[in-house]
């Protein structure tokens, strides 16, 4: 993958982390079934999430993400889907052929 491929991949991740649009936003059950005001909180955080590193972000697409919030260590992940979503992207930088998808989950339930 070419760096401006991953220039390009880590700027339709932001976008889409950052404002849920263009793409599809998960919870799990786990997530789910904490109080409404926690999922905000929790949802608040992935949308903010700026913390990117070398242990977390080895790619450098910003794909994924750990936050805490109300004692609760939540996990986020990135993957990409081909428009129909039933196989993987060929070219995650290409948003004309790719759907992302956002998983928020509890860490205990990786």
């Amino acid at each position: 993958m070419t760096t401006s491929q991953t220039d390009r991949i880590r700027e339709l991740n932001d976008i889409f982390r950052t404002t849920w649009l263009t793409g599809k936003v998960l919870m799990t059950s786990g997530v789910r079934s904490l109080p409404e005001a926690t999922q905000s909180r929790i949802a608040e955080a992935v949308q903010n999430f700026s913390t990117f590193n070398a242990d977390n972000d080895p790619h450098g697409e910003h794909d994924f993400g750990s936050v805490t919030v109300d004692g609760f260590k939540v996990f986020w992940k990135i993957d990409y889907y081909d428009l129909k979503m039933e196989y993987g992207s060929e070219d995650p930088a290409n948003l004309d052929i790719t759907k992302r998808v956002l998983t928020i989950m509890l860490a205990e339930e990786y």
